[in-house]
């Protein structure tokens, strides 16, 4: 049986209006009340200029009233300008008119400023946070060194598009339908734990893992379930800005722990909670050094506290094996893992899990059953077949190897152009860069902009930003191969022209 959707009467809808209201019991005038109703949707932006306003005809049958009611109320607003008669196409909006002042003016008029939202809306802790902006429309620049991001082109959208399609057929439809808040999709949890996390030296079973609408989703589900106004939070510092927003949003109270060439050291005083991104710290990209791995989990075990443990890339080395998840180690329970597919595939797909007790993983379904109630199953159904199909370590490997070509290349650029030496860890997806200190890597982003390179200021990753301004990073994923050389030779140029002025 076919489907009506299968067989539309036409392929363009008729562009959504708002209802318009006319009382007949009201002393103005029909017409009166049509062009005042017809004047503020004008203004308020809800119709479309491109768009011929409806007919006369279709007005009146719509509104039940006269067409020359409906003629008298367009009549005026020709009169005022705001619409304008175009010969056999009916009338359109004046967009010259609006273009000139009124349509803001009204609008203001329209909102009397009655309410204060000031006063509504409950103020947030993390308002004092630094924040990462990422340059607006990046694609458009030459030499786009963004960090978070993919080349499109290298999405595996035929891959994907294949099991979204396989995920519609009759033996995986009901999962990708259904309204699953008591579970994920089984398919998927059943495999993450057969064949993704043991690559991660990770042993579970599902009612081990949640899937989660990204990691930052994750993250926002134990901040709220774990963390409050009195409990300490340990972050790198520099670290992952949106996990501090994310415990700051709840009352945490933020600790700083200095990282460096070893990755974080581990705290000496108890804390209740530490976030760590082990595998490739975010953002210098150094592993977190074995000894201090041990020393973190016992520091765990004698304080009672948790781990938090962000791997968000650790698929991506290009040097050396992988080190083995936090997760994976002896004596781990108290480390709660968080993975995602977002990073190697796309950042738009927002798709990840989290690995922890069952008892931890069925509170989290049911916070999360109120405010997203699960992940969408076809997508989570796609997923699973992605991974059923093989094409999921493919990519994986496909994408690593495109990764370490970046990954030399910058390295040799880098090398040859900038006039100090910049450390390479083993993996990532970006590279962290201390510069002189007299160098405002603010100034730097400014003066890349206009030699057309993007990079990313680093003062925002700290806790006390003012203090580190001569850090940035460069992200390799998202730029093409063959611009990677030239865009940092334009950055060394931009490098040279502020050093000369500071």
């Amino acid at each position: 049986m076919t489907s009506h959707d299968d067989h539309p009467e036409s392929t363009h809808s008729p562009p959504a209006r708002s209802p318009i209201e006319i009382s007949l019991e009201s002393g103005e005038p029909l017409y009166r009340q049509l062009r005042r109703a017809l004047e503020h949707q004008i203004l308020s932006g809800v119709l479309n200029p491109d768009v011929a306003l409806p007919s006369s005809r279709d007005l009146a049958n719509e509104l039940g009233l006269s067409r020359n009611t409906v003629n008298a109320a367009i009549q005026e607003l020709v009169a005022t300008g705001l619409i304008e008669a175009r010969p056999r196409s009916g009338h359109f909006i004046n967009t010259t008119l609006l273009d000139d002042g009124p349509k803001n003016h009204v609008r203001a008029r329209l909102s009397d400023g009655s309410i204060d939202w000031g006063s509504k809306i409950r103020p947030i802790p993390d308002r004092n946070l630094p924040e990462i902006t990422k340059t607006k429309n990046w694609q458009s620049y030459p030499y786009p060194f963004v960090a978070g991001q993919v080349d499109p082109e290298e999405f595996p959208r035929l891959a994907w598009a294949r099991a979204l399609r396989t995920a519609m057929e009759p033996e995986h439809l009901p999962f990708s339908v259904r309204d699953a808040i008591d579970e994920d999709d089984p398919l998927l949890t059943e495999l993450l734990c057969q064949r993704v996390l043991p690559s991660r030296g990770i042993h579970v079973t599902p009612e081990n893992v949640l899937i989660t609408a990204g990691s930052q989703q994750g993250l926002d589900l134990l901040a709220q379930l774990l963390v409050g106004p009195d409990t300490t939070v340990g972050v790198e510092d520099p670290g992952y800005v949106d996990a501090k927003h994310a415990f700051a949003r709840v009352g945490g109270q933020l600790i700083p722990l200095s990282v460096d060439a070893q990755g974080m050291i581990p705290p000496e005083l108890p804390l209740d909670l530490v976030y760590v991104t082990p595998s490739h710290h975010s953002p210098t990209n150094v592993t977190l050094d074995p000894s201090r791995r041990l020393q973190l989990l016992t520091h765990t075990r004698e304080t009672n506290s948790l781990i938090i443990e962000d791997d968000y890339d650790s698929e991506f080395r290009y040097r050396g094996k992988p080190t083995p998840a936090l997760k994976a180690l002896p004596h781990s329970d108290h480390v709660i893992y968080l993975g995602s597919f977002s990073k190697f595939l796309a950042p738009g797909l927002r798709l990840g899990y989290i690995v922890a007790e069952p008892e931890l993983i069925e509170r989290m379904r049911t916070h999360r059953r109120y405010s997203i109630r699960h992940v969408p199953g076809h997508t989570q159904r796609a997923m699973a077949l992605l991974i059923d199909s093989g094409q999921f370590h493919r990519t994986i490997a496909r994408r690593r190897t495109q990764l370490r070509k970046k990954w030399e290349t910058l390295a040799s650029a880098l090398e040859e152009h900038l006039p100090w030496t910049v450390p390479f860890p083993a993996g990532g997806v970006s590279i962290w860069i201390q510069a002189p200190s007299q160098l405002d890597c603010r100034e730097l982003a400014e003066e890349c902009l206009r030699r057309g390179v993007v990079i990313e200021p680093g003062d925002p990753f700290f806790l006390s930003p003012e203090n580190n301004l001569n850090f940035f990073r460069l992200g390799f994923a998202a730029i093409d191969l063959d611009a990677i050389a030239p865009g940092v030779r334009h950055l060394s140029e931009a490098i040279d022209s502020v050093l000369s002025q500071a």
